[in-house]
């Protein structure tokens, strides 16, 4: 059986070890990083399937080390702040977080949102012992559900995990509209947390991706005063 691993990326020694501990109880694997070079190094040369990653680190902060793993990388990272502002958390998910919480936080909290986050990635990995994968084909999208990945126009495009999953879903039910409350309860399966901020955050990033216009989409349309529907393409 593989291991899942986490890398905890925490100034605070005292947060680091405490968030490490009960990790490991659950069964996980843990790399502690305390500042954001030393978090560099360890994404360098090494696979997680999760990250905790807090904003205040220093010499390289936070966004940085967001922005760099964006890059290359869909795993799932859970951002942690004393910032509660809503602004504050849209310009993390807009930089490509997958979820934000908001220091102080109990124990209990976190580690829900660490499993119900690697529920959702670690199910989008390819099985290959399964039947050949599908692959979902809109106008020029083409989403292979094998390697998750996203071709547009003959180009791949990076998505992360949530990306991954609404598009699957749109694409899945093209002749469906979703609500806001929807999605969120099918992508991010929290269904007395729904977010209607966060839902169109992610729908925007990936217009972006998707989209020759994003300010005039034609593949995820507004459905207004309910949600979204897929487009003609």
């Amino acid at each position: 059986m593989i291991s899942t691993r986490i890398l905890i990326i925490e100034d605070d020694l005292e947060i680091n070890q405490l968030v490490a501990r009960y990790l490991k109880k659950e069964g996980y694997e843990t790399q502690s990083a305390y500042n954001g070079k030393e978090a560099l190094a360890y994404l360098a040369k090494d696979d997680y399937q999760l990250i905790l990653l807090d904003l205040m680190l220093p010499v390289v902060d936070g966004p940085e080390i967001l922005r760099k793993i964006r890059e290359t990388r869909t795993t799932p990272v859970i951002v942690l702040s004393a910032k509660d502002r809503e602004m504050d958390k849209i310009s993390l998910l807009e930089l490509g977080a997958d979820d934000y919480i908001t220091k102080p936080f109990t124990i209990g909290e976190l580690v829900a949102r660490v499993k119900a986050q690697l529920r959702r990635y670690i199910g989008f990995q390819p099985d290959h012992s399964a039947a050949a994968p599908k692959v979902l084909k809109h106008g020029d999208l083409e989403l292979d559900t094998g390697s998750c990945e996203l071709t547009v126009r003959g180009q791949k495009k990076p998505l992360t995990a949530k990306e991954y999953a609404i598009l699957k879903l749109f694409l899945s039910n093209p002749t469906r509209v979703f609500a806001k409350s929807h999605i969120f309860q099918a992508v991010w399966q929290e269904e007395s947390m729904a977010d209607d901020n966060t839902v169109m955050v992610h729908i925007n990033r990936i217009r972006t991706k998707i989209e020759k216009d994003p300010s005039n989409p034609v593949y995820i349309q507004t459905v207004w005063g309910f949600g979204y529907k897929l487009g003609e393409g």
